[in-house]
């Protein structure tokens, strides 16, 4: 049986990267202040924010506030990275410290919040109406003009048709756009401008 997650340097650096942030988050709220359950849902909370901000950046839509949100939780990240490198005393943790590691669960949920529930702009979809039966034949409405494709390197796509092709062999159906999107990590109409290649 094939393993889903390929084990690689690049895989073992990142979980080794996150153990020791994960430490270092949840040492900083401990000594802020933060005991028992509180000093480990620290660090889940700065996570899961980064996890949330980079979906949104990597969904190809509302860009903004995923780079808004993803600075803040890196950031907190960061600052509980190198606070506790000895640049900090953590058995007098300044004031303004504990009230920033107090303060942190609104924020993260605030962010958490507009990540998950703000919706794009939707597309506005025309609606049909219906012709008067008396009144004059109208113009027929000039055809909208067709969004650029975008330009699609040969490797990608050559990766692509791996992928696609790594895809029907495993379900027996060929790949569909969204699931592409997903497995390349680029935005829908790369996706798709993509997919009509292959």
């Amino acid at each position: 049986m094939r393993l889903p997650v390929r084990l690689d340097a690049v895989l073992i650096q990142a979980v080794i990267a996150a153990a020791l942030s994960f430490a270092h988050l949840h040492d900083l709220a401990s000594a802020a202040g933060q005991d028992g359950w509180k000093a480990w849902a620290y660090p889940v909370s700065v996570d899961l924010l980064l996890v949330a901000a980079w979906r949104r950046l990597r969904s190809g839509a509302s860009k903004a506030a995923g780079w808004c949100w993803f600075l803040v939780a890196l950031a907190a990240s960061l600052g509980a990275n190198v606070a506790t490198a000895g640049l900090l005393d953590l058995d007098n943790v300044p004031a303004w410290l504990r009230i920033l590691v107090a303060g942190w669960p609104a924020v993260a949920f605030l962010g958490g919040t507009l990540l998950a529930h703000t919706a794009p702009a939707a597309a506005s979809v025309p609606v049909a109406v219906e012709p008067e039966a008396a009144g004059p034949l109208a113009e027929p409405e000039p055809e909208k003009p067709q969004l650029p494709v975008p330009h699609v390197p040969a490797a990608l796509v050559t990766h692509a048709r791996k992928l696609a092709d790594e895809h029907h062999a495993r379900t027996g159906s060929p790949i569909d756009p969204d699931t592409l999107r997903a497995r390349l990590g680029v935005p829908a109409p790369l996706a798709d401008a993509i997919a009509a290649r292959l």
